[in-house]
């Protein structure tokens, strides 16, 4: 099974407050593991300003309105950006299931802070990965639904919105999900 592009949609049965309702974009996943972004956790205490400040990079308005996510609990101080695939880093952009990319160098956020970069793209703090066989674990023990990634679903739908989307895309209603984990 192989899950890069797809997004995953924690359970109210997740353990793990920090993938609350959260919706994961698999960037990567192999038998050694998977990486993936939270695509639904803005952190209202940074922004991209503050991100551009320390970096001395200089923006119009447009680059430092942005809005910085969490995009998990691994290595939270580094950066990615999820974006469209009409941006390609000179560097080094990650193609992830030919419907999107993403970039960890700073030459993006120097393309976005000049109005340049991608036309849709979500800055992540942090990632979220897993050991080989332990996704697929999680899923097995129903802490993780899997659908397909849109566009829309990953970049046109406020934050908020995202996780009763994506369960939507499914045919589930959220309000009919349990917190208790079973197996029929």
């Amino acid at each position: 099974m192989d899950l890069g592009g797809k997004l995953l949609v924690a359970m109210p049965s997740m353990g793990d407050p920090r993938f609350e309702n959260a919706v994961v974009l698999i960037c990567a996943h192999s038998a050694k593991g998977a990486m993936g972004l939270i695509i639904n956790k803005p952190t209202p205490e940074i922004c991209m300003s503050d991100v551009l400040d320390q970096l001395d990079i200089l923006s119009s308005q447009k680059g430092r309105d942005m809005v910085v996510h969490f995009g998990g609990p691994v290595e939270t101080g580094r950066g990615f950006v999820l974006h469209s695939t009409d941006y390609t880093s000179s560097l080094n952009t990650l193609v992830v299931d030919g419907a999107f990319g993403m970039t960890a160098t700073l030459d993006i956020l120097e393309e976005i802070a000049e109005g340049r970069g991608p036309s849709d793209a979500l800055m992540m703090l942090g990632y979220a990965g897993w050991g080989g066989g332990q996704l697929e674990n999680e899923i097995a023990q129903n802490g993780w639904l899997t659908t397909n990634a849109s566009s829309e679903l990953v970049f046109g739908l406020p934050a908020a919105r995202k996780w009763s989307e994506a369960l939507h895309s499914l045919g589930v209603d959220p309000i009919n999900l349990s917190p208790a984990a079973g197996h029929a």
